[in-house]
Order: structure tokens, then C-alpha cells, then sequence
């Protein structure tokens, strides 16, 4: 059985609070060669709010997420028992490479609420010029998931509207793969309603925490978003396994990964654009009517121009929708779609995302 197949329930350990940085060397105490893998912006952030013993190492990454990347820091913490990774999404799944490389455990601190990075056991892993080449699935599962929430306040608010993107397609792509579905696993349901929770949890709570992020404000909404975006989003695959993980926005995303107009925008906000064209290849235009309007208020992109793709357009389209539709892709798990079908669903976006926003 795959390890995408099997339920994941989460890191060994789990915290999440104000001054969580305090617990990090009690809580590795019994590892005696831990290394930091992180990065440059990453190591300062930290730093701002925490440290580690000075004879831990610390490596930098590339900011590449790559296999070659990995590869390369695995060399260098060839002695290590403990990985501490701490950073953003492309640090720690470089920090889980390195531990499953050297057959270790990983310690996550994320930075940033900007994904689930910081729970899962998998890495998305690109090449060296930034294109996606596939998802890793690990035998491990964290050791230790430490989200210190001083970290994440004091974040740029842009990763936290990404986390908010990426988290808000657990729900819409969990349910397109198992819509047509008429008996489900319990365990799978369970992740199901992790998905619906994080829906009710954006809906309610996203404009609110942003709003906090925005005067330092270290509120409940604030850390529910933030559990969100890491923990609970975290859970979806975790027990739904191949039902609750990508399908069409994240295989968008991918496509997209492809124009180099889009690379200055966080995963989670092309996640958000793909979770349209979803909705669009799966006729539920009144769903899209209902998101625009927060799309909208929290800056989301919406169409092609707002991705920064102002040229070429159909031949972006052609792009996006013919690598979106690879059978290889997780569009599939919605259905039967073709680049055309995606192509239109993109077009769709296009013509009712002009109508509604211009409306508001």
C-alpha cells in the first residue's frame, strides 16, 4: 500500500501557542546531533523571537525545494539525529527531504502560516528553476510541530492570505473527488469534516484575522486561522488520504508554475485561482459568484491579470490547461477532463470574474 494510501494523523507532537519557542530544546533533549536546516529570512525571523544551542549547526537552503538541493544537505548533516527545520513551506519540506534521506526525525518550526507544510509528512518538490516536479511521500511523520504564534504575527501578511488560498481548496477539492462517491470510509470522513471545518473556519474567521495581523494583534480569530492553515488543513489528506488531498486547483497551480509571470505569487494565492477554475470545469458558477466578493477583500487573484499574465493570453491558457489535464496530474480525480474542458473552465473564470468584480 502507498504511503498516500495509509492514514496520517498528524506530527508525534503538536503545539501552538504565544511563547511556544521556549519548549524547543526541552522538548529535543534527548537527540544529541540535532541540525537547523532554514533560511535566510527564515533564520532571522526566528531569531527575532527564539534561538538554539550554539552547537547545533545551521544550513541554509537554496530556496529551491529540489531533489538536488535536498541531496546536497544530507551530505552535510550526515551526522545528524535530529533535523529542526524553520521556516516557510519550501524549508521544511527541504528540512523533511534531508530527515527522510538520512532516515532521521524532523522538527518543524514554521515561520510562516503560508501552508500545511509544517504537519504533513510529504514535501512538493521542484526543480532548479522553480517548476513543479512532483509530490514526496515520507515514511515519518514530525517528531515535533512547534508553531510559536509571535513568529507567524510578525510575518508578512501576504504568506498568511496564501495559507488562507491554499487551505480554502481542502475543502472544495476534497469534495469534488468524493462527490460522486456513495459510501465512504469512516476515517475518511473524518477528514471530510476537517475540510468543511476549515471552509466555516475562512468564511468566518479570515477577514477578522487578517484585519489582526494588520495591528499585531494576537486574537483567537488570528490563532484559529493559523491552526487552520497549518494543523487542521494538515488533517484533510492526513485521513482522508488520496480523497482529501489535490485535485484541480493544486494541479492549476502546477500549470501555472510554468509561466514565469506568476512566480513572484505565493503557492496559495495561484492554489485560490485554481479552486475557480475547478468550480468552473465542475459547472458551479453561483459557488464562484459566492467566493468573489472575499476573493476581492483579500486580494486573491481572480483571473489571468491578476496572476500577471497581461499578455498572451490564450497562449497562456493553452499552457496552464494542457498540463493541468496530464493524466499524471490530480485534475483526473474529479473526472474525465481534457485540456479543452480545462481551457474553457479558465475562460469561464475570465468572462465571470469581469462581471462580478466590476459589479461590487
Amino acid at each position: 500500500m502507498r504511503l498516500s494510501q495509509v492514514v496520517r494523523s498528524g506530527p508525534n507532537q503538536y503545539i501552538c501557542e504565544e511563547n511556544a519557542l521556549k519548549f524547543l530544546e526541552e522538548k529535543l533533549e534527548d537527540f544529541k546531533n540535532p541540525v537547523v536546516i532554514t533560511g535566510k529570512k527564515s533564520w532571522n525571523a526566528f531569531l527575532e523571537f527564539g534561538s538554539v544551542p550554539s552547537q547545533w549547526p545551521v544550513l541554509t537552503y537554496d530556496h529551491t525545494a529540489s531533489d538536488k538541493n535536498i541531496a546536497e544537505l544530507a551530505k552535510k548533516a550526515a551526522h545528524a539525529d535530529m533535523i529542526v527545520g524553520i521556516g516557510g513551506g519550501k524549508v521544511l519540506d527541504t528540512a523533511k527531504g534531508v530527515a527522510e534521506l538520512l532516515n532521521i526525525e524532523v522538527t518543524l518550526v514554521p515561520t510562516l502560516a503560508g501552508t500545511c507544510a509544517g504537519f504533513t509528512p510529504l514535501s512538493a518538490i521542484y526543480d532548479e528553476n522553480g517548476q513543479f516536479s512532483h509530490v514526496a511521500y515520507y515514511k515519518r511523520s514530525a517528531y515535533l510541530t512547534l508553531i510559536d504564534l509571535r513568529i507567524i504575527l510578525h510575518s508578512p501578511v501576504e504568506y498568511l492570505l496564501g495559507g488562507i488560498g491554499d487551505s480554502l481548496a481542502k475543502w472544495y477539492e476534497s469534495e469534488g473527488i468524493t462527490r460522486n462517491q456513495h459510501s465512504l470510509p469512516v476515517m475518511v470522513k473524518l477528514g471530510l469534516s476537517s475540510a468543511k471545518i476549515i471552509y466555516e473556519g475562512i468564511l468566518r474567521y479570515s477577514e477578522q484575522a487578517v484585519k489582526d495581523h494588520a495591528e499585531k494583534k494576537l486574537s483567537a480569530a488570528f490563532k484559529n486561522i493559523v491552526e487552520i492553515i497549518i494543523g487542521v488543513a494538515g488533517t484533510v489528506g492526513g485521513f482522508a488520504g488520496e480523497y482529501g488531498r489535490m485535485a484541480g486547483a493544486h494541479a492549476i497551480h502546477n500549470g501555472l508554475s510554468f509561466l514565469p509571470e506568476t512566480h513572484d505569487i505565493l503557492h496559495g494565492s495561484k492554489v485560490a485561482y485554481g479552486i475557480l477554475v475547478q468550480l468552473a470545469a465542475l459547472q458551479q458558477f453561483a459557488e464562484i459568484k459566492q467566493l468573489l466578493p472575499l476573493y476581492k477583500k483579500l486580494g486573491f487573484p481572480y483571473n489571468l491579470n491578476t496572476l500577471h499574465v497581461t499578455g498572451g493570453r490564450e497562449e497562456a491558457i493553452a499552457k496552464v490547461s494542457a498540463y493541468a489535464a496530464r493524466k499524471e496530474e490530480s485534475f483526473i480525480l474529479l473526472g474525465n477532463f481534457t485540456k479543452d474542458n480545462i481551457a474553457s473552465a479558465m475562460r469561464a473564470v475570465e468572462e465571470l470574474a469581469v462581471q462580478e468584480v466590476s459589479i461590487q
